[in-house]
Protein backbone atom coordinates (compact mmCIF):
# COMPACT_ATOMS: atom_id res chain seq x y z
CA UNK A 1 0.00 0.00 0.00
CA UNK A 2 1.39 3.42 -0.97
CA UNK A 3 1.91 6.20 1.53
CA UNK A 4 -0.60 8.30 -0.43
CA UNK A 5 -3.34 5.93 0.66
CA UNK A 6 -2.54 6.45 4.35
CA UNK A 7 -3.05 9.54 6.45
CA UNK A 8 -1.54 9.97 9.89
CA UNK A 9 -3.19 12.54 12.15
CA UNK A 10 -4.27 13.39 15.69
CA UNK A 11 -7.86 12.54 16.62
CA UNK A 12 -10.15 11.84 19.54
CA UNK A 13 -11.19 8.17 19.43
CA UNK A 14 -14.32 6.70 21.01
CA UNK A 15 -14.46 2.93 21.49
CA UNK A 16 -17.51 1.20 22.95
CA UNK A 17 -18.63 -2.35 23.63
CA UNK A 18 -21.83 -3.92 24.98
CA UNK A 19 -21.51 -5.82 28.24
CA UNK A 20 -23.16 -9.19 28.74
CA UNK A 21 -24.13 -9.43 25.08
CA UNK A 22 -23.78 -13.22 24.87
CA UNK A 23 -25.82 -13.70 28.04
CA UNK A 24 -28.58 -11.43 26.72
CA UNK A 25 -28.62 -13.24 23.37
CA UNK A 26 -28.94 -16.59 25.09
CA UNK A 27 -31.91 -15.32 27.11
CA UNK A 28 -33.84 -13.57 24.29
CA UNK A 29 -32.32 -13.21 20.83
CA UNK A 30 -35.05 -11.05 19.27
CA UNK A 31 -35.19 -8.57 22.14
CA UNK A 32 -31.38 -8.34 22.24
CA UNK A 33 -31.07 -7.68 18.51
CA UNK A 34 -33.77 -5.00 18.77
CA UNK A 35 -31.97 -3.40 21.73
CA UNK A 36 -28.66 -3.46 19.85
CA UNK A 37 -30.23 -1.82 16.80
CA UNK A 38 -31.74 0.89 19.01
CA UNK A 39 -28.39 1.45 20.72
CA UNK A 40 -26.58 1.70 17.37
CA UNK A 41 -29.07 4.37 16.29
CA UNK A 42 -28.26 6.34 19.46
CA UNK A 43 -24.51 6.04 18.83
CA UNK A 44 -24.86 7.11 15.20
CA UNK A 45 -27.10 10.08 15.99
CA UNK A 46 -24.95 11.43 18.83
CA UNK A 47 -21.67 10.84 16.99
CA UNK A 48 -22.90 12.67 13.89
CA UNK A 49 -24.54 15.48 15.87
CA UNK A 50 -21.19 16.05 17.61
CA UNK A 51 -19.39 16.21 14.24
CA UNK A 52 -17.77 12.82 14.60
CA UNK A 53 -17.44 9.99 12.09
CA UNK A 54 -18.69 6.49 12.78
CA UNK A 55 -15.92 4.13 11.64
CA UNK A 56 -17.24 0.68 12.56
CA UNK A 57 -20.14 -1.07 14.29
CA UNK A 58 -18.90 -4.65 14.07
CA UNK A 59 -20.86 -7.02 16.29
CA UNK A 60 -21.69 -5.33 19.57
CA UNK A 61 -18.84 -2.78 19.42
CA UNK A 62 -18.58 0.79 18.11
CA UNK A 63 -15.60 2.82 16.91
CA UNK A 64 -15.73 6.54 16.05
CA UNK A 65 -13.29 9.41 15.54
CA UNK A 66 -13.68 13.13 16.24
CA UNK A 67 -11.65 16.23 15.43
CA UNK A 68 -12.20 17.66 18.94
CA UNK A 69 -11.88 16.06 22.36
CA UNK A 70 -14.86 18.10 23.60
CA UNK A 71 -17.01 16.64 20.85
CA UNK A 72 -15.98 13.06 21.69
CA UNK A 73 -16.71 13.47 25.40
CA UNK A 74 -20.00 15.30 24.72
CA UNK A 75 -21.06 12.44 22.47
CA UNK A 76 -20.08 9.81 25.05
CA UNK A 77 -22.02 11.56 27.83
CA UNK A 78 -25.09 12.03 25.64
CA UNK A 79 -24.97 8.40 24.49
CA UNK A 80 -24.91 7.02 28.03
CA UNK A 81 -27.69 9.37 29.13
CA UNK A 82 -29.89 8.44 26.17
CA UNK A 83 -29.23 4.73 26.59
CA UNK A 84 -30.22 5.03 30.26
CA UNK A 85 -33.47 6.71 29.23
CA UNK A 86 -34.23 4.01 26.66
CA UNK A 87 -33.75 1.28 29.26
CA UNK A 88 -35.69 3.02 32.03
CA UNK A 89 -38.56 0.51 31.95
CA UNK A 90 -36.38 -2.58 31.44
CA UNK A 91 -35.34 -4.82 34.32
CA UNK A 92 -31.72 -4.37 35.38
CA UNK A 93 -30.70 -7.88 34.37
CA UNK A 94 -32.14 -7.35 30.85
CA UNK A 95 -30.58 -3.96 30.13
CA UNK A 96 -27.94 -3.60 27.45
CA UNK A 97 -25.19 -1.41 28.87
CA UNK A 98 -22.11 -0.16 27.07
CA UNK A 99 -18.61 0.57 28.28
CA UNK A 100 -17.07 3.59 26.54
CA UNK A 101 -13.39 4.59 26.32
CA UNK A 102 -12.17 7.90 24.89
CA UNK A 103 -8.57 8.79 24.04
CA UNK A 104 -6.76 11.54 22.16
CA UNK A 105 -3.88 10.20 20.10
CA UNK A 106 -2.43 9.51 16.68
CA UNK A 107 -4.32 7.36 14.21
CA UNK A 108 -3.51 6.02 10.75
CA UNK A 109 -6.45 6.53 8.42
CA UNK A 110 -6.82 4.54 5.20
CA UNK A 111 -8.49 5.86 2.07
CA UNK A 112 -11.55 3.69 2.78
CA UNK A 113 -12.01 5.36 6.19
CA UNK A 114 -10.75 2.56 8.44
CA UNK A 115 -8.38 3.60 11.23
CA UNK A 116 -5.51 1.93 13.06
CA UNK A 117 -2.74 2.80 15.47
CA UNK A 118 -1.91 3.12 19.15
CA UNK A 119 -4.60 5.76 19.59
CA UNK A 120 -7.27 3.23 18.64
CA UNK A 121 -5.71 0.52 20.80
CA UNK A 122 -5.57 2.75 23.88
CA UNK A 123 -9.20 3.82 23.43
CA UNK A 124 -10.16 0.14 23.29
CA UNK A 125 -8.19 -0.61 26.46
CA UNK A 126 -9.83 2.34 28.25
CA UNK A 127 -13.20 0.96 27.21
CA UNK A 128 -12.25 -2.31 28.87
CA UNK A 129 -11.51 -0.45 32.12
CA UNK A 130 -14.93 1.21 32.21
CA UNK A 131 -17.80 -0.04 34.30
CA UNK A 132 -20.99 -0.99 32.42
CA UNK A 133 -22.83 2.23 31.58
CA UNK A 134 -19.80 4.46 32.29
CA UNK A 135 -17.04 6.30 30.44
CA UNK A 136 -13.28 6.06 30.99
CA UNK A 137 -10.97 8.61 29.40
CA UNK A 138 -7.23 9.12 29.17
CA UNK A 139 -5.24 11.92 30.77
CA UNK A 140 -4.90 13.54 27.33
CA UNK A 141 -8.69 13.80 27.04
CA UNK A 142 -9.06 15.12 30.59
CA UNK A 143 -6.55 17.90 29.91
CA UNK A 144 -8.17 18.76 26.58
CA UNK A 145 -11.72 19.17 27.91
CA UNK A 146 -11.12 20.34 31.49
CA UNK A 147 -13.10 23.51 32.15
CA UNK A 148 -14.98 23.33 28.84
CA UNK A 149 -17.74 20.85 29.70
CA UNK A 150 -19.78 20.21 32.82
CA UNK A 151 -17.86 17.00 33.42
CA UNK A 152 -16.37 15.43 36.54
CA UNK A 153 -13.27 13.22 36.45
CA UNK A 154 -12.45 10.54 39.00
CA UNK A 155 -8.78 9.59 38.91
CA UNK A 156 -8.36 5.84 38.49
CA UNK A 157 -4.58 6.04 38.57
CA UNK A 158 -2.09 4.55 36.14
CA UNK A 159 -3.28 1.35 34.52
CA UNK A 160 -1.17 -1.32 32.86
CA UNK A 161 -3.08 -2.56 29.84
CA UNK A 162 -2.51 -5.27 27.28
CA UNK A 163 -0.13 -4.58 24.37
CA UNK A 164 0.55 -0.97 25.45
CA UNK A 165 4.15 -0.44 26.58
CA UNK A 166 3.58 2.50 28.95
CA UNK A 167 0.99 2.63 31.75
CA UNK A 168 -2.14 4.63 30.87
CA UNK A 169 -3.52 7.10 33.39
CA UNK A 170 -7.30 6.72 33.35
CA UNK A 171 -10.21 8.80 34.63
CA UNK A 172 -13.88 7.99 35.04
CA UNK A 173 -15.89 10.76 33.34
CA UNK A 174 -19.42 11.81 34.16
CA UNK A 175 -21.72 14.81 34.47
CA UNK A 176 -20.64 17.06 37.34
CA UNK A 177 -22.85 16.16 40.33
CA UNK A 178 -24.88 18.70 42.27
CA UNK A 179 -24.29 18.92 46.00
CA UNK A 180 -26.99 17.71 48.39
CA UNK A 181 -27.86 21.25 49.50
CA UNK A 182 -27.72 22.77 46.02
CA UNK A 183 -30.95 24.82 45.61
CA UNK A 184 -30.97 24.11 41.88
CA UNK A 185 -30.97 20.36 42.58
CA UNK A 186 -33.84 20.78 45.06
CA UNK A 187 -35.81 22.78 42.48
CA UNK A 188 -35.35 20.03 39.90
CA UNK A 189 -36.80 17.45 42.27
CA UNK A 190 -40.08 19.38 42.27
CA UNK A 191 -40.38 19.78 38.49
CA UNK A 192 -41.44 17.21 35.88
CA UNK A 193 -38.86 16.99 33.10
CA UNK A 194 -41.05 15.13 30.60
CA UNK A 195 -43.00 18.09 29.22
CA UNK A 196 -41.30 19.65 26.19
CA UNK A 197 -40.40 23.30 26.08
CA UNK A 198 -43.16 24.83 23.96
CA UNK A 199 -41.16 27.25 21.81
CA UNK A 200 -43.24 29.53 19.55
CA UNK A 201 -45.99 27.82 17.60
CA UNK A 202 -43.98 24.61 17.80
CA UNK A 203 -40.77 26.30 16.70
CA UNK A 204 -37.86 26.09 19.16
CA UNK A 205 -36.66 29.33 20.68
CA UNK A 206 -33.06 30.17 21.62
CA UNK A 207 -32.04 32.20 24.65
CA UNK A 208 -28.67 33.94 24.84
CA UNK A 209 -27.68 34.55 28.45
CA UNK A 210 -25.34 37.41 29.41
CA UNK A 211 -21.74 36.22 29.27
CA UNK A 212 -20.02 36.03 32.65
CA UNK A 213 -17.15 38.49 33.17
CA UNK A 214 -14.39 36.37 34.69
CA UNK A 215 -11.73 39.08 34.55
CA UNK A 216 -12.38 40.70 37.91
CA UNK A 217 -12.41 44.00 36.03
CA UNK A 218 -15.76 45.85 36.06
CA UNK A 219 -14.72 47.75 32.94
CA UNK A 220 -14.79 44.50 30.98
CA UNK A 221 -18.49 44.06 31.73
CA UNK A 222 -19.42 46.06 28.65
CA UNK A 223 -17.42 43.72 26.43
CA UNK A 224 -19.10 40.61 27.88
CA UNK A 225 -22.58 42.15 27.56
CA UNK A 226 -21.86 43.52 24.10
CA UNK A 227 -20.70 40.14 22.84
CA UNK A 228 -23.87 38.41 24.05
CA UNK A 229 -26.04 41.17 22.53
CA UNK A 230 -24.26 40.90 19.18
CA UNK A 231 -24.73 37.12 19.10
CA UNK A 232 -28.40 37.56 20.00
CA UNK A 233 -28.84 40.07 17.16
CA UNK A 234 -27.09 37.82 14.66
CA UNK A 235 -29.17 34.79 15.61
CA UNK A 236 -32.35 36.83 15.22
CA UNK A 237 -31.46 37.19 11.52
CA UNK A 238 -31.98 33.45 11.15
CA UNK A 239 -35.75 33.73 10.79
CA UNK A 240 -36.56 30.08 11.32
CA UNK A 241 -35.77 30.11 15.05
CA UNK A 242 -37.21 32.75 17.41
CA UNK A 243 -34.66 34.35 19.74
CA UNK A 244 -35.69 35.43 23.23
CA UNK A 245 -35.46 39.20 23.65
CA UNK A 246 -32.53 40.66 25.57
CA UNK A 247 -34.80 42.20 28.21
CA UNK A 248 -35.96 38.71 29.16
CA UNK A 249 -32.77 36.68 28.90
CA UNK A 250 -30.60 39.31 30.63
CA UNK A 251 -32.75 39.15 33.77
CA UNK A 252 -30.83 35.98 34.59
CA UNK A 253 -27.52 37.83 34.87
CA UNK A 254 -25.48 36.67 37.89
CA UNK A 255 -28.21 34.20 38.90
CA UNK A 256 -26.88 30.68 39.53
CA UNK A 257 -29.75 28.67 38.04
CA UNK A 258 -29.77 25.47 36.05
CA UNK A 259 -30.26 26.13 32.34
CA UNK A 260 -33.23 23.77 32.32
CA UNK A 261 -35.01 26.07 34.76
CA UNK A 262 -34.04 29.07 32.65
CA UNK A 263 -35.32 27.34 29.52
CA UNK A 264 -38.69 26.74 31.17
CA UNK A 265 -38.93 30.29 32.45
CA UNK A 266 -38.18 31.77 29.02
CA UNK A 267 -39.91 29.15 26.87
CA UNK A 268 -36.61 28.34 25.15
CA UNK A 269 -35.53 24.92 23.93
CA UNK A 270 -31.86 25.98 23.58
CA UNK A 271 -29.75 28.15 25.87
CA UNK A 272 -26.37 29.68 25.11
CA UNK A 273 -24.16 30.62 28.03
CA UNK A 274 -20.54 31.68 28.11
CA UNK A 275 -17.77 33.59 29.82
CA UNK A 276 -15.16 36.23 29.02
CA UNK A 277 -11.74 36.35 30.69
CA UNK A 278 -9.19 39.08 29.95
CA UNK A 279 -5.53 38.78 30.91
CA UNK A 280 -3.03 41.37 29.70
CA UNK A 281 -3.54 41.93 25.99
CA UNK A 282 -5.44 38.68 25.42
CA UNK A 283 -9.04 37.65 25.86
CA UNK A 284 -10.52 34.16 26.17
CA UNK A 285 -14.18 33.56 25.38
CA UNK A 286 -15.94 30.26 26.03
CA UNK A 287 -19.42 29.34 24.94
CA UNK A 288 -21.67 26.32 25.28
CA UNK A 289 -25.07 25.51 23.81
CA UNK A 290 -27.34 23.42 25.99
CA UNK A 291 -30.57 21.60 25.24
CA UNK A 292 -32.88 23.04 27.90
CA UNK A 293 -35.12 19.97 27.85
CA UNK A 294 -32.39 17.46 28.67
CA UNK A 295 -29.46 19.51 29.93
CA UNK A 296 -27.23 17.91 27.26
CA UNK A 297 -24.37 19.95 25.85
CA UNK A 298 -24.79 20.24 22.09
CA UNK A 299 -21.79 22.42 21.35
CA UNK A 300 -18.88 23.98 23.23
CA UNK A 301 -15.81 25.88 22.15
CA UNK A 302 -13.14 28.27 23.34
CA UNK A 303 -11.74 31.28 21.51
CA UNK A 304 -8.41 32.91 22.38
CA UNK A 305 -7.64 36.26 20.75
CA UNK A 306 -5.17 39.13 21.06
CA UNK A 307 -6.86 42.39 22.04
CA UNK A 308 -5.56 44.59 19.24
CA UNK A 309 -8.89 45.99 18.00
CA UNK A 310 -11.63 45.33 20.52
CA UNK A 311 -14.52 45.91 18.14
CA UNK A 312 -12.96 43.80 15.39
CA UNK A 313 -12.43 40.99 17.90
CA UNK A 314 -16.04 41.31 19.05
CA UNK A 315 -17.26 41.04 15.43
CA UNK A 316 -15.02 38.03 14.76
CA UNK A 317 -16.19 36.21 17.87
CA UNK A 318 -19.83 37.00 17.09
CA UNK A 319 -19.45 35.54 13.60
CA UNK A 320 -17.71 32.40 14.81
CA UNK A 321 -20.12 31.63 17.64
CA UNK A 322 -23.30 32.46 15.70
CA UNK A 323 -22.22 30.33 12.74
CA UNK A 324 -21.43 27.37 14.99
CA UNK A 325 -24.69 27.71 16.90
CA UNK A 326 -26.91 27.72 13.84
CA UNK A 327 -25.34 24.51 12.57
CA UNK A 328 -25.57 22.85 16.00
CA UNK A 329 -29.23 23.79 16.51
CA UNK A 330 -30.11 22.66 12.99
CA UNK A 331 -28.54 19.24 13.54
CA UNK A 332 -30.18 18.86 16.94
CA UNK A 333 -33.63 19.69 15.56
CA UNK A 334 -33.29 17.28 12.64
CA UNK A 335 -32.19 14.53 15.03
CA UNK A 336 -35.07 15.28 17.39
CA UNK A 337 -37.83 15.22 14.78
CA UNK A 338 -36.62 11.94 13.23
CA UNK A 339 -37.58 10.18 16.47
CA UNK A 340 -41.21 11.36 16.41
CA UNK A 341 -44.08 9.34 14.96
CA UNK A 342 -45.40 10.89 11.72
CA UNK A 343 -48.93 11.18 13.14
CA UNK A 344 -47.68 13.35 16.02
CA UNK A 345 -45.87 15.94 13.90
CA UNK A 346 -46.95 19.57 14.19
CA UNK A 347 -46.26 22.11 11.42
CA UNK A 348 -42.69 22.79 12.53
CA UNK A 349 -41.85 19.11 12.90
CA UNK A 350 -43.43 18.23 9.56
CA UNK A 351 -41.43 20.97 7.85
CA UNK A 352 -38.23 19.71 9.46
CA UNK A 353 -38.96 16.13 8.43
CA UNK A 354 -39.45 17.40 4.88
CA UNK A 355 -36.10 19.19 4.97
CA UNK A 356 -34.38 16.07 6.29
CA UNK A 357 -35.51 14.24 3.16
CA UNK A 358 -34.89 17.20 0.87
CA UNK A 359 -31.27 17.52 1.99
CA UNK A 360 -30.57 13.94 0.90
CA UNK A 361 -30.99 14.89 -2.78
CA UNK A 362 -32.42 11.61 -4.07
CA UNK A 363 -35.62 11.07 -6.09
CA UNK A 364 -37.03 8.82 -3.39
CA UNK A 365 -36.38 11.38 -0.67
CA UNK A 366 -37.86 14.19 -2.75
CA UNK A 367 -41.05 12.13 -3.16
CA UNK A 368 -41.09 11.58 0.62
CA UNK A 369 -40.38 15.27 1.40
CA UNK A 370 -43.26 16.82 -0.54
CA UNK A 371 -46.15 15.48 1.59
CA UNK A 372 -44.42 16.74 4.74
CA UNK A 373 -44.00 20.23 3.29
CA UNK A 374 -47.62 20.32 2.13
CA UNK A 375 -48.84 19.14 5.52
CA UNK A 376 -46.77 21.81 7.30
CA UNK A 377 -48.18 24.52 5.01
CA UNK A 378 -51.74 23.33 5.73
CA UNK A 379 -51.17 23.18 9.52
CA UNK A 380 -49.58 26.64 9.64
CA UNK A 381 -50.34 28.92 6.66
CA UNK A 382 -48.17 31.62 8.26
CA UNK A 383 -44.96 29.54 8.05
CA UNK A 384 -42.61 30.34 5.16
CA UNK A 385 -40.28 27.34 5.47
CA UNK A 386 -42.51 24.70 3.79
CA UNK A 387 -42.81 26.88 0.69
CA UNK A 388 -39.04 27.33 0.60
CA UNK A 389 -38.79 23.54 0.80
CA UNK A 390 -41.13 23.11 -2.16
CA UNK A 391 -39.05 25.63 -4.11
CA UNK A 392 -35.95 23.58 -3.28
CA UNK A 393 -37.54 20.37 -4.60
CA UNK A 394 -38.63 21.90 -7.92
CA UNK A 395 -35.29 23.67 -8.46
CA UNK A 396 -33.20 20.51 -8.07
CA UNK A 397 -35.66 18.40 -10.02
CA UNK A 398 -35.03 20.71 -12.96
CA UNK A 399 -31.29 20.94 -12.38
CA UNK A 400 -30.86 17.15 -12.09
CA UNK A 401 -33.08 16.60 -15.16
CA UNK A 402 -35.54 14.57 -13.09
CA UNK A 403 -38.23 16.76 -14.62
CA UNK A 404 -38.16 16.43 -18.45
CA UNK A 405 -39.10 20.12 -18.67
CA UNK A 406 -36.58 22.02 -16.48
CA UNK A 407 -37.94 25.51 -17.32
CA UNK A 408 -41.38 24.43 -16.09
CA UNK A 409 -39.82 23.11 -12.87
CA UNK A 410 -37.94 26.40 -12.40
CA UNK A 411 -41.15 28.35 -12.94
CA UNK A 412 -42.94 26.36 -10.27
CA UNK A 413 -39.94 26.74 -7.96
CA UNK A 414 -40.09 30.52 -8.40
CA UNK A 415 -43.78 30.58 -7.49
CA UNK A 416 -43.11 28.64 -4.28
CA UNK A 417 -40.23 30.96 -3.32
CA UNK A 418 -42.43 33.99 -3.97
CA UNK A 419 -45.14 32.45 -1.78
CA UNK A 420 -42.58 32.13 1.03
CA UNK A 421 -41.53 35.77 0.64
CA UNK A 422 -45.16 36.88 0.66
CA UNK A 423 -45.41 35.27 4.11
CA UNK A 424 -42.05 36.59 5.37
CA UNK A 425 -40.24 39.17 3.19
CA UNK A 426 -37.24 39.00 5.56
CA UNK A 427 -36.61 35.27 5.10
CA UNK A 428 -33.01 34.98 3.91
CA UNK A 429 -33.43 31.43 2.60
CA UNK A 430 -36.44 32.36 0.48
CA UNK A 431 -34.52 35.30 -1.00
CA UNK A 432 -31.55 33.08 -1.82
CA UNK A 433 -33.74 30.42 -3.38
CA UNK A 434 -35.54 32.95 -5.57
CA UNK A 435 -32.19 34.47 -6.53
CA UNK A 436 -30.90 31.07 -7.66
CA UNK A 437 -34.02 30.43 -9.72
CA UNK A 438 -33.72 33.81 -11.43
CA UNK A 439 -30.10 33.04 -12.30
CA UNK A 440 -30.96 29.59 -13.67
CA UNK A 441 -33.49 31.21 -15.96
CA UNK A 442 -31.05 33.81 -17.27
CA UNK A 443 -32.15 36.82 -15.17
CA UNK A 444 -28.64 37.44 -13.89
CA UNK A 445 -28.93 40.98 -12.55
CA UNK A 446 -32.20 40.32 -10.72
CA UNK A 447 -30.78 37.09 -9.36
CA UNK A 448 -27.64 38.77 -8.09
CA UNK A 449 -29.65 41.46 -6.29
CA UNK A 450 -31.87 38.84 -4.63
CA UNK A 451 -28.92 36.65 -3.57
CA UNK A 452 -27.17 39.68 -2.11
CA UNK A 453 -30.28 40.48 -0.14
CA UNK A 454 -30.32 36.93 1.21
CA UNK A 455 -26.74 37.35 2.47
CA UNK A 456 -27.52 40.77 3.97
CA UNK A 457 -30.58 39.44 5.81
CA UNK A 458 -28.52 36.62 7.33
CA UNK A 459 -24.71 36.91 7.14
CA UNK A 460 -24.49 33.42 8.70
CA UNK A 461 -26.43 31.68 5.92
CA UNK A 462 -24.38 29.12 4.00
CA UNK A 463 -27.15 28.88 1.39
CA UNK A 464 -27.00 32.63 0.79
CA UNK A 465 -23.26 32.57 0.08
CA UNK A 466 -23.51 29.38 -1.96
CA UNK A 467 -26.26 31.01 -4.05
CA UNK A 468 -24.03 34.04 -4.51
CA UNK A 469 -21.23 31.73 -5.64
CA UNK A 470 -23.49 30.14 -8.27
CA UNK A 471 -24.66 33.57 -9.41
CA UNK A 472 -21.11 34.80 -9.96
CA UNK A 473 -20.33 31.54 -11.76
CA UNK A 474 -23.01 32.18 -14.38
CA UNK A 475 -22.06 35.83 -14.64
CA UNK A 476 -18.44 34.96 -15.44
CA UNK A 477 -17.15 36.45 -12.18
CA UNK A 478 -15.08 33.49 -10.98
CA UNK A 479 -13.03 35.30 -8.35
CA UNK A 480 -16.13 36.80 -6.73
CA UNK A 481 -17.69 33.33 -6.86
CA UNK A 482 -14.65 31.82 -5.16
CA UNK A 483 -14.81 34.38 -2.37
CA UNK A 484 -18.52 33.70 -1.83
CA UNK A 485 -17.95 29.93 -1.86
CA UNK A 486 -15.08 30.14 0.59
CA UNK A 487 -17.29 32.26 2.88
CA UNK A 488 -19.96 29.53 2.79
CA UNK A 489 -17.44 26.82 3.72
CA UNK A 490 -15.89 28.99 6.42
CA UNK A 491 -19.31 29.67 7.97
CA UNK A 492 -20.16 25.96 8.19
CA UNK A 493 -17.16 23.67 7.54
CA UNK A 494 -19.15 20.59 8.63
CA UNK A 495 -22.38 21.54 6.91
CA UNK A 496 -24.89 18.83 5.99
CA UNK A 497 -24.76 20.20 2.44
CA UNK A 498 -21.01 20.75 2.29
CA UNK A 499 -20.83 18.76 -0.97
CA UNK A 500 -23.06 21.35 -2.66
CA UNK A 501 -20.89 24.20 -1.39
CA UNK A 502 -17.76 22.40 -2.60
CA UNK A 503 -19.29 21.60 -5.98
CA UNK A 504 -20.06 25.27 -6.64
CA UNK A 505 -16.64 26.33 -5.37
CA UNK A 506 -14.94 23.79 -7.65
CA UNK A 507 -16.93 25.06 -10.65
CA UNK A 508 -15.81 28.63 -9.97
CA UNK A 509 -12.16 27.56 -9.83
CA UNK A 510 -12.74 25.72 -13.11
CA UNK A 511 -14.27 28.78 -14.78
CA UNK A 512 -11.32 30.77 -13.45
CA UNK A 513 -9.08 28.18 -15.19
CA UNK A 514 -7.43 26.92 -12.02
CA UNK A 515 -8.12 23.32 -12.97
CA UNK A 516 -5.84 21.75 -10.37
CA UNK A 517 -7.63 23.50 -7.52
CA UNK A 518 -10.99 22.70 -9.10
CA UNK A 519 -10.09 18.99 -9.20
CA UNK A 520 -8.85 19.03 -5.61
CA UNK A 521 -12.08 20.56 -4.30
CA UNK A 522 -14.29 18.35 -6.49
CA UNK A 523 -12.58 15.27 -5.10
CA UNK A 524 -13.45 16.42 -1.57
CA UNK A 525 -17.07 16.78 -2.65
CA UNK A 526 -17.06 13.28 -4.17
CA UNK A 527 -15.63 11.81 -0.97
CA UNK A 528 -18.26 13.62 1.07
CA UNK A 529 -21.25 12.64 -1.11
CA UNK A 530 -20.62 10.08 -3.88
CA UNK A 531 -24.33 10.22 -4.76
CA UNK A 532 -24.14 13.93 -5.73
CA UNK A 533 -23.78 14.06 -9.55
CA UNK A 534 -22.44 17.62 -9.76
CA UNK A 535 -19.38 16.63 -7.70
CA UNK A 536 -18.49 13.97 -10.30
CA UNK A 537 -19.23 16.41 -13.13
CA UNK A 538 -16.87 19.00 -11.64
CA UNK A 539 -14.18 16.37 -11.14
CA UNK A 540 -14.45 15.03 -14.71
CA UNK A 541 -14.40 18.57 -16.10
CA UNK A 542 -11.26 19.61 -14.21
CA UNK A 543 -9.39 16.35 -14.85
CA UNK A 544 -10.23 16.57 -18.55
CA UNK A 545 -8.63 20.00 -18.75
CA UNK A 546 -5.59 18.74 -16.84
CA UNK A 547 -5.10 15.93 -19.36
CA UNK A 548 -5.57 13.22 -16.74
CA UNK A 549 -7.85 11.43 -19.13
CA UNK A 550 -8.12 7.99 -17.54
CA UNK A 551 -9.24 9.51 -14.23
CA UNK A 552 -11.46 11.95 -16.10
CA UNK A 553 -13.22 9.14 -17.96
CA UNK A 554 -13.87 7.31 -14.69
CA UNK A 555 -15.37 10.44 -13.14
CA UNK A 556 -17.44 11.09 -16.27
CA UNK A 557 -18.82 7.54 -16.14
CA UNK A 558 -19.91 8.09 -12.52
CA UNK A 559 -21.56 11.38 -13.45
CA UNK A 560 -23.48 9.92 -16.40
CA UNK A 561 -24.62 7.00 -14.25
CA UNK A 562 -26.22 9.53 -11.91
CA UNK A 563 -27.45 11.87 -14.70
CA UNK A 564 -27.86 9.62 -17.76
CA UNK A 565 -29.81 12.18 -19.79
CA UNK A 566 -27.10 14.84 -19.77
CA UNK A 567 -26.67 16.21 -23.30
CA UNK A 568 -25.68 19.64 -24.57
CA UNK A 569 -29.33 20.48 -25.08
CA UNK A 570 -30.28 19.15 -21.65
CA UNK A 571 -27.42 21.07 -20.04
CA UNK A 572 -28.63 24.26 -21.67
CA UNK A 573 -32.21 23.65 -20.54
CA UNK A 574 -31.12 22.84 -16.98
CA UNK A 575 -28.82 25.86 -16.61
CA UNK A 576 -29.42 28.56 -19.20
CA UNK A 577 -28.01 31.28 -17.02
CA UNK A 578 -24.51 31.69 -18.53
CA UNK A 579 -23.94 35.24 -19.70
CA UNK A 580 -22.63 34.23 -23.14
CA UNK A 581 -22.10 31.19 -25.36
CA UNK A 582 -18.31 31.18 -24.94
CA UNK A 583 -18.68 30.70 -21.18
CA UNK A 584 -21.19 27.89 -21.70
CA UNK A 585 -18.86 26.10 -24.12
CA UNK A 586 -15.96 26.43 -21.67
CA UNK A 587 -18.25 24.97 -19.01
CA UNK A 588 -18.57 21.85 -21.20
CA UNK A 589 -15.03 21.73 -22.62
CA UNK A 590 -13.47 19.59 -19.88
CA UNK A 591 -16.23 17.01 -20.20
CA UNK A 592 -15.62 16.73 -23.92
CA UNK A 593 -11.91 16.18 -23.32
CA UNK A 594 -12.90 13.44 -20.89
CA UNK A 595 -14.79 11.70 -23.71
CA UNK A 596 -18.32 13.08 -23.32
CA UNK A 597 -20.24 12.86 -26.60
CA UNK A 598 -23.18 15.00 -25.55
Amino acid sequence: MSGAELRQRLAAILAADATGYSRLMAADELATVAALDAARAVFRRQIESNQGRLVDTAGDSVLAVFELATAAVSAALAIQQELDALAEDIADDRRMRFRIGVHMGEIIEKADGTVYGDGVNIAARLQGLAEPGSITVSDAIRHAVRGKLGTSFEDLGEQTVKNIAEPVRAFRAGAAPASADDPTRIAHAAVRMSAPVPGFGGRPAIAVLPFANMSGDPEQEYFADGLAEDILTRLAMWRWFPVIARNSSFTFKRRALDVREIGRALGARYVLEGSVRKAGNRVRVTGQLIDAETGHHLWADRYDRALEDLFAIQDELTDGIANALEAAVGRAELDRVRLKAPASLDAWDASLRGWWHAFRLTREDFAAAEPYFRRAAELDPGMAQPWVGMAWLRLFEGFFLWNPNPPAAFGESARHAQAALAIDPMDSTACSMLGLILVFTGKLDEGLAMCRRGAELNPSSTLAYSALGATHLFRGEAQEGIRAGESAVRISPNDTLLHILLGTLSANHYMGRDYARAAEIARLAVQRAPHYPIAWRSLANALGQLGRLEEAREALAQFLTLMPGYTTEAAARASVGFRDEAMFQHYLAGLRKAGWQG
